[in-house]
């Protein structure tokens, strides 16, 4: 099966071992992997602030990049609830304005092929054992997008009980958000850093040495408290834990 990796923008910038972890993962698996080298940003954060008709020329850009391939894999609940959740929408705004069905048809080809890690390797290539190894105690934070938006369920914790070695932990109040919220967090900056001061008490409640989630951008959140709180505790990306193998263990 040939996919393309949609890394998005925070992950290419800050996080590229995240990338490099799905493509080995994938690989692993039987997957040949392309990363499209004309890939930008999906517009969300555009689009998230209130700037929907400044999203839709990327919107129209990833459908151009990505609309070729069997299916579009993204390590990120966010951006891909961006594809399939507000694709549609942007569409049906721009047909609402008179500005007829081109967005709509342009955007449609990748709405049902994009997919959220985790649901792409439970629900297409029907595994939940990926053959990973990594001996250490960790708590998983459903995020907001992924839970909500992509109603992931417990895909990533299925995925998680299948890996050798791993003692997965409960975390208190797993559908709260952490706080980061794009640009919620620069805006109601004091708000933000208590719902992730409630999170990372929560996680380190439970013994843990990581949390991991699906998203990076969360992590950071949830890592930079964690960092300020002096935890000692890691914020793991959950592909970094599925790509790790006894033959080449992950830190």
């Amino acid at each position: 099966m040939r996919v393309a990796l949609f890394l998005t923008c925070v992950n290419d910038t800050l996080y590229p071992d995240t990338g490099r972890a799905v493509v080995k993962l994938l690989t692993r698996l039987g997957v040949d992997v392309d990363f499209p080298m004309a890939q930008t940003c999906c517009g969300q954060a555009h689009y998230n602030t209130g700037y929907r008709h400044e999203a839709e020329p990327l919107a129209r850009h990833f459908s151009d990049v990505f609309g070729e391939y069997e299916a579009i894999v993204t390590p990120s609940g966010s951006c891909g609830a961006m594809v399939r959740e507000l694709y549609p929408r942007m569409g049906e705004r721009a047909r609402a304005e008179g500005r007829g069905d081109a967005l709509a048809a342009t955007l449609a080809p990748v709405v049902p092929k994009t997919y959220e890690l985790t649901e792409f390797l439970v629900d297409v290539l029907g595994v939940t054992d990926v053959g990973a190894y990594y001996p250490h105690k960790v708590t998983y934070h459903p995020t907001c997008h992924g839970l909500r938006g992509l109603g992931l369920g417990d895909r990533p914790r299925r995925l998680l009980q299948a890996v050798k070695g791993l003692e997965l932990a409960e975390l208190p109040g797993a559908d709260e958000c952490c706080g980061f919220g794009g640009t919620f967090a620069l805006k109601n900056a004091d708000v933000s850093a208590a719902m992730g001061t409630d999170k990372v008490r929560n996680a380190e409640s439970t013994g843990a040495e990581v949390l991991c989630a699906a998203d990076n951008s969360c992590l950071m959140h949830i890592g930079g408290t964690m960092a300020r709180l002096r935890t000692g505790m890691r914020p793991v990306h959950i592909a970094e834990i599925l790509a790790s193998t006894e033959e080449e263990p992950a830190v």
